[in-house]
């Protein structure tokens, strides 16, 4: 229902990657979130004040967090559909992962006020009325909540956004903790018990784990993270999907927020073709990997000299002896100039030798076995699965 809504209101293709659907994603999100949030606080805060239940008070000032956890979305959104400028060259898109961050921060102050003030009705319980009205104004609130996350995630389906996934998720967790309100209030009402701190602890629990969840989401591309395994197989496809290219490796990419990603790769290609044929070929494949995949790559030759025996004999042996460390390390670019025998190991970041230990283990065991060469050893950690 929601992504017919959606598709309604922003015609076009669900394109992730455009800055324009994800602006006016994000200031759809932020505007109902700001509206209706204001609508439930003033809801109830009256239903509190009229009926003395601090958790029902506590609740509204949670609506009222959320309606600036709305205003932060909204100006992360804007913010990040900034064109790049002479300050900021690969643009504003990471803005959105601050605001869906700063939305995961409130998440986690809710969950600890929450859990203070469970606990202080657990030590000092207190006598609560419910009325008709107070039911009624927090189970619409309960309706209202579950919706609001329900349109932010259609929003975020759309989008692929960490930010308004937060903000989905906020929603949801924010119709728990008013259910719990509720059912303490009813459960007081009708038998005398005052489990309301028990279950505000409860909620106050589950609030922290998911706001801890979402600000993991958004902090990881902020931090740098592995890319999508998927995502580099097909890369690795498309690359050696042409024949001058034998290999590739060091493969990386930089996220720069949506739809401003750079990528860099080693490409292996035979030391004696054509320089310009060579260059030709690589400018096709870096249009093909913007087309396809949205990413501005470059591209580095690594000339492989097919046709040296010895260079083929060592580049077997290398593996060999690198995969007596490692049996996930990997060989490239090994080269022979005289007794200098140069390359790059790629070893895993589970590996617990230092880098130099690394560098020193091999080129012990390389001497063992081709005494008087010269091993120039470069070490690298795996950037991908």
């Amino acid at each position: 229902m929601f992504d017919a809504i959606l598709r309604r209101i922003l015609p076009g293709p669900a394109r992730p990657d455009n800055p324009e659907t994800r602006r006016r994603c994000g200031l759809l999100a932020g505007i109902a979130g700001i509206v209706l949030n204001l609508l439930l606080f003033a809801g109830k805060l009256c239903a509190g004040l009229l009926t003395g239940a601090i958790s029902v008070t506590a609740d509204a000032f949670n609506n009222l967090s959320d309606a600036a956890g709305s205003v932060v979305t909204l100006a992360g959104f804007t913010l990040a559909g900034q064109r790049a400028d002479e300050q900021h060259p690969f643009g504003h898109g990471r803005m959105e992962y601050l605001a869906g961050l700063a939305v995961s921060l409130l998440i986690l102050l809710v969950g600890v006020e929450l859990g203070r003030g469970s606990m202080e009705k657990i030590l000092h319980p207190q006598d609560t009325e419910i009325t008709v009205l107070t039911a009624a104004i927090l189970a619409v609130s309960v309706l209202v909540k579950l919706w609001m996350g329900q349109f932010n995630a259609a929003l975020s389906r759309r989008t692929g956004s960490a930010a308004l996934k937060a903000s989905a998720l906020d929603a949801r967790t924010d119709a728990l903790a008013t259910s719990a309100v509720l059912a303490g209030l009813l459960i007081a009402r009708f038998t005398g018990w005052k489990l309301d701190g028990w279950l505000g602890l409860a909620v106050a629990a589950f609030i922290l784990r998911a706001g801890w969840s979402a600000a993991k989401d958004t902090m990881d591309p902020l931090l740098g993270t592995q890319p999508d395994p998927s995502e580099v197989a097909d890369i690795e496809s498309l690359i050696l999907s042409h024949p001058q290219v034998l290999g590739i490796h060091d493969l990386v990419i930089h996220d720069y927020g949506p739809g401003r990603r750079m990528m860099s790769v080693h490409a292996e290609v035979p030391a004696h073709s054509a320089l310009v044929d060579i260059h030709a070929v690589i400018d096709h494949i870096e249009r093909e990997l913007g087309a396809r995949f949205g990413l501005e790559a470059v591209i580095h030759l690594d000339p492989v000299d097919e046709g040296d025996p010895r260079t083929a004999r060592l580049a077997v042996l290398a593996l060999a002896l690198a995969r007596e460390i490692d049996p996930a390390a990997t060989v490239h670019d090994l080269r022979c100039s005289g007794d200098e025998v140069a390359f790059d190991v790629v070893v895993p970041y589970e590996v617990a030798l230092a880098d130099n230990q690394v560098r020193a283990a091999l080129e012990e065991k390389l001497r063992a076995r081709e005494p008087g060469c010269r091993p120039v050893i470069g070490v690298d950690r795996s950037h991908v699965l």
